[in-house]
Formats: C-alpha cells, sequence, structure tokens
C-alpha cells in the first residue's frame, strides 16, 4: 500500500539509504582486488544481490564474469577469484576443493571470500582444517536490510527459523541486534521498544550493549521512528499455519515471491515464456489489490479494465493535436498498466484453478473449524481424506499442525494415525519430517490420559462461570487446558459476526481470513501500542509462557516529538506471511497509522529435504506504522 502524502501525517524515512550503504560497502569490497575478477555468487544472495548492484554496476567495478556457487568443479580462467557466500560449512566444503584443487595443477591464483551478513569462526576453521586459511583473504559484507517495498524491509536469511526455532542455534541473534543499531544510528534513538519471545529478548539486550558502548552517536538527532516491536514467530504459530487470502498472500503461495519479485509463467504471460515481475507500489494494480481479500479482486480488475477501455477510446473523437499530446503523454502509461492489468487477471485465473483443483472452500471452512474449536472429529476425518487424496503434502501438514496447537497437541491415537497414514502416502522419508515439527512445537501428541480440550470449552458454554470453573478443575486431571482457545478468548481473536461479514468494507483485522480469525501476532501489537506497555496483559503472556520475556526498553534521550512517535517498526524474528503484513496496513489506517513493514528472518524449512512448510511465511520482517 503506498501512503499518501499528508501535511498531518508524518513522512517516512528514506529507506533506499539502506540499499545505496549496501552497494556502496560492496563496490569498497570487490575494488580491494583491483584487476578483473570472476565473482562467484551464491544462489540465495542472486536475488538480494541484483536488487542493490545488477550486472552493469559489477562490470564497471572489473567483475568480469558470474558464477553461480554449485556442486560442479568451477570453470574460470580468471587470475583472481571473489567468493560471495553466506557463513555455511558446505560452501568453505567447495573454496577449499577449488583452491587445493589449484595447487595439485601449481596454478596460482589470488582468492577473497566474501561472507554476507558476517562470518563466524566456524568457517575460519574449515578453511584452516583445510589448509587454505593463509591462501584466502576473508571480508564481511553487512548487507541488512534490504527495502523490498515503501514499507517492507527484509534481511533475506533464509536460515533463521531453523537455525533458531529448530536447532537452537543463537548465531543471528548478533545479526539483528546490528540491524538495529545500524537503524538507530541513521534514523535516530528508539523512544519505545517492546518486545516478547527469547529471541527478541536476547536481541534487544545485545542491541542496548551496542548501543551502550558507542553512547553519544545518536546524541542529539530527532527520531524518525516512535515504536520499535520485536516479536518471535514460535509467539504466534496459528498466524502462519492459516491459509492466506489476500491477493498478495495467494500470488505468494502459487507463485513463490522471492526477494519482493515473482516468475509469472505462460499460463498467466499467455505467451511461450516465463516473466520476473517486481511487485511492490510502483505497480498501480497491484498496489489497488495486494490487500484485498480475494472475492474482491476479480471485480476490481473488471472495473479496471473498463476504464482503460474508455481511456482507448477517447481517442476518436480527437483532432491531430490532441492525438499527439494523447500519444506523448498517455499512451505509453495506458500500455504498462494494461500489460500489468493482463498479468494480474491471468495469475487471478491461475489462482482460481489450483485452488478449486485443491477444494479450497472446504478447507477454509476446516480451518474455521479448528480455530472455533468446533467439529473436531469432523475436522480430523477432513484431514485424513486430504492426506489419503494425496492433495498436497504441505498442506496436509499444515491442517495437522494447526490441529495440535489449537487443541494443546494431539490425541496419541490420532497422532498415530495421522502420522502413518502420511507416512504411507507421501513416503516413509518424512520421519524425519515429524521429528522436527515435533522439536519445534509444531505437531506434538498429548500426554496419556490428556483429551481434546474442546470437549470442556464447549460444555462450559452451557453452564454458568462459576460452574464452568469447578468442571475445569474437574477435567483438570485428564485435560490440559488449551492456551490458544483461552488467548483467543482473552485477546477476542474470533470475532462475533451480527449477520454476514462485510470483506468489501471489513471493520477489523479478521478480514485476512475471512472474518473468521484475527492474527495474534497482529492484536498483541494493537493492544500494546493502546496500553503503551504490557499493563493488563500478565494473563495473556502467562497463557504464551512468556510471563518473563516480555520487556518494554524506553531511551533516556529527551521527550520525542508527538510526530516521530506515530511511525512503529516491528520486527519479526523468524518470518512473517502477507496476511500479518495486510491486517497491519489495516491497522495503521484504521488507527491513523502510517504503516511500514520489514523483514527479519527465513521462511520456515522443517523437512529433510529442504522445502518450505509454509509458502507464506517469509524470512522474517519488520514493520513500521504511523501513529495520529
Amino acid at each position: 500500500m503506498a501512503f499518501p502524502h499528508r501535511l498531518d501525517a508524518p513522512e517516512l524515512p528514506d529507506f533506499s539509504l539502506l540499499k545505496r550503504l549496501a552497494r556502496d560497502q560492496l563496490i569498497y569490497l570487490l575494488e580491494q582486488l583491483p584487476g578483473k575478477k570472476d565473482l562467484f555468487i551464491e544462489a540465495d544472495l542472486m536475488s538480494p544481490l541484483d536488487r542493490i548492484a545488477n550486472v552493469s554496476i559489477l562490470k564497471q567495478h572489473e567483475v568480469d564474469k558470474l558464477y553461480k556457487v554449485e556442486n560442479k568443479p568451477a570453470v574460470s580462467s580468471s587470475e583472481q577469484l571473489c567468493f560471495l557466500v553466506r557463513p555455511r560449512i558446505k560452501n568453505m566444503r567447495y573454496i577449499a576443493n577449488l583452491v587445493n584443487a589449484d595447487k595439485l595443477s601449481g596454478r596460482t591464483r589470488k582468492y577473497k571470500v566474501i561472507f554476507s551478513p558476517q562470518k563466524f569462526y566456524a568457517c575460519e576453521m574449515v578453511l584452516e582444517e583445510e589448509g587454505i586459511y593463509g591462501d584466502v583473504s576473508c571480508d564481511e559484507w553487512a548487507f541488512s536490510l534490504l527495502p523490498l517495498d515503501v514499507d517492507l524491509l527484509s534481511m533475506e536469511l533464509p536460515e533463521f527459523f531453523r537455525d533458531y526455532f529448530l536447532e537452537g542455534d543463537q548465531r543471528w541473534i548478533n545479526t539483528v541486534a546490528q540491524t538495529l543499531h545500524l537503524l538507530s544510528t541513521l534514523y535516530g534513538p528508539f523512544p519505545n521498544c517492546y518486545g516478547i519471545g527469547r529471541c527478541a529478548k536476547m536481541s534487544h539486550e545485545l542491541w542496548r550493549k551496542l548501543e551502550e558502548e558507542e553512547d553519544g552517536e545518536t546524541k542529539g538527532r530527532r527520531p524518525e521512528i516512535g515504536h520499535v516491536f520485536l516479536l518471535d514467530r514460535d509467539v504466534d504459530f496459528v498466524t502462519a499455519l492459516c491459509s492466506q487470502v489476500v491477493y498478495e498472500g495467494l500470488v505468494d503461495d502459487t507463485f513463490r515471491i522471492k526477494c519482493g519479485s515473482v516468475d509469472f509463467g505462460p499460463e498467466v504471460t499467455s505467451s511461450d515464456r516465463s516473466l520476473k515481475v517486481l511487485l511492490n507500489a510502483e505497480d498501480k494494480v497491484f498496489n489497488e489489490i495486494r490487500n484485498e481479500h480475494f472475492s474482491n479482486v476479480f471485480g476490481f480488475l473488471s472495473q479496471k479494465a473498463r476504464n482503460l477501455q474508455t481511456q482507448y477510446d477517447r481517442r476518436r473523437g480527437m483532432d491531430i493535436k490532441q492525438m499527439k499530446n494523447f500519444v506523448s503523454q498517455e499512451l505509453k502509461g495506458l500500455k504498462q498498466e494494461h500489460r500489468l492489468l493482463s498479468l494480474h487477471i491471468g495469475a487471478c485465473e491461475s489462482i482460481m484453478k489450483k485452488k478449486t483443483k485443491q477444494d479450497f472452500q472446504e478447507l477454509i471452512k476446516t480451518e474455521h473449524a479448528l480455530l472455533e474449536g468446533f467439529s473436531i472429529r469432523e475436522s480430523t476425518s477432513y484431514i485424513e481424506e486430504h492426506i489419503d487424496r494425496q492433495v498436497s503434502p504441505i498442506e496436509s501438514l499444515r491442517l495437522m499442525c494447526l490441529l495440535s496447537i489449537t487443541e494443546n497437541g494431539l490425541i496419541p491415537k490420532d497422532y498415530r494415525s495421522l502420522k502413518t497414514q502420511y507416512l504411507q502416502s507421501y513416503g516413509p522419508e518424512h520421519l524425519l519430517t515429524f521429528s522436527n515439527l515435533r522439536r519445534a512445537g509444531l505437531l506434538t501428541e498429548q500426554a496419556p490420559g490428556e483429551t481434546l480440550t474442546a470437549m470442556e470449552s464447549k460444555v462450559s458454554k452451557l453452564v454458568t462461570d462459576k460452574a464452568a470453573e469447578k468442571i475445569t478443575d474437574a477435567f483438570s486431571s485428564l485435560a490440559k487446558r488449551s492456551n490458544f482457545r483461552a488467548i483467543s478468548k482473552k485477546l477476542n481473536l474470533i470475532p462475533r459476526v451480527d449477520g454476514e461479514y462485510d470483506l468489501k468494507v471489513p471493520r477489523d483485522m479478521a478480514y485476512v481470513f475471512s472474518g473468521a480469525y484475527v492474527p495474534l501476532s497482529c492484536r498483541i501489537i494493537e493492544q500494546v501500542l493502546e496500553r503503551r506497555s504490557w499493563q493488563g496483559l500478565d494473563d495473556v503472556l502467562r497463557l504464551l509462557h512468556c510471563s518473563e520475556l516480555a520487556f518494554t526498553g524506553l531511551t533516556k534521550e529527551d521527550k520525542p516529538s508527538s510526530e516521530s512517535l506515530r511511525l512503529v517498526l516491528v520486527a519479526f524474528l523468524g518470518g512473517c506471511t502477507f496476511s500479518e503484513i495486510s491486517a497491519l496496513r489495516f491497522l495503521g489506517r484504521e488507527k491513523g497509522k502510517r504503516n511500514q513493514k520489514g523483514d527479519v528472518g527465513p521462511p520456515w524449512d522443517l523437512r529433510d529435504k529442504g522445502q518450505h512448510l509454509e509458502a507464506s511465511l517469509g524470512s522474517g520482517s519488520w514493520v513500521p506504522l504511523a501513529v495520529s
């Protein structure tokens, strides 16, 4: 969503500065290897690099040829080789094999390794073990945040979720802290900082140490960002597991948005080739539909097509001078709009075909039932049927995880049954998938003697609060109360709707899930902003097991201006969905805040073959809003 310029609204910081800094630093590192050189780039750094420094800029700084780091021998004939890689052990083995092969053949070359975003001691140890540490020079490209749009920043760290939330590896916490430090250096101190989660707390503490070490660097600067939120992804898994129904989310689910762009295939372009399209506010058609519920998109595109036709029809009554002005001033823009309109209509058709084939309405209905805690038996049967029909291995896993989290774990009998059916349907190689999901807390089994908490909630609706409390105590020996149900009730995550929910003119953030559910992460942000602290949310924090992991950090700076307080940055540590981004944009509009989003983590990758469990979950996110 593009933010209109208003005199009463704060100006957004110039985040293009982040891109310029990253480009200048990379150029500086390349020039430390003077003369012609070949550049080897890791695959998942290619898209970010293209957004920061394209091929022509690299050529200007004597990069001769570009190669992808992959599992095959290098064929470069250059006397200087530069490697732009993530700090991964496999990359060190690749470089070591290349250097040692040159040594065996008696060839002498210069080698430079640029780690992004930072180098780790383990990588240097591998280079030393391989006997090439003295043959290569190492440096860091501290590429921190990539502006993907006017309100979206990304650290493009695809391994963040797996490393921290699955493996318990804390190596990226320093990267997050350094990024926060960079933002405060460029855009002034943050008057208010709120966080929830262990990763958020450690990142905040390390960031504060960095600020103290360089005390005075931001003193006297007017803050441009008034509030910063740090949220761990595991605080709200439910939102990430729900099917997306806003247009941008469905485009991501269907085509995979990578680094702010998408590859539309022949089925969308109506030609024999694919087309890479940048999805941001500059695409006027996309900008108007990105946050819309999918049911509204076709109507908008249809009206847009009629308006475009009317614009073209104006030519018929023009004289020569008017035609000349039309061609020079309007025709190019109309043609561009026509091209984009055609692409998005094609994308909508492809999405519809895929979702119709998967019986999307039944899937959504089942998800809503799980969120509300009704028809659990029927929902379990639907998941079993979904697995048996082999509709989608990822969607089957998502439904199982959603059932597990909303019901506080699966009954042992259901867990064994669903796991057996899944392995029989999709293959025994997914045994590791189940182990990973269990370790991450996404798919768990209830302890013997526990039962589904939906039963308790149903019974309690039929009696008074006092009687319900007694019934709860009676159940306590058999069942563990579902935290999701309690949190949902405390924060009103399931809206009570009188009549049909209006998706064209939504009244709350629940529209991003067809009016059935308000994203927990976004509700927490809304509540804290209203209170300006965690006060009054003690019960929610206890249910989230975050009583000791929620914090409020206030600077010692002079009282910031009301203008700066109106801009809020939200950082999702471990990834976020486009549904959450749309919900925060809605919150920004409704609360008079002008939003801005950013990204700090990875897509989650819990399966053994490196595939994404949930395509909608990006690599983390930072989101600023603006409070009027």
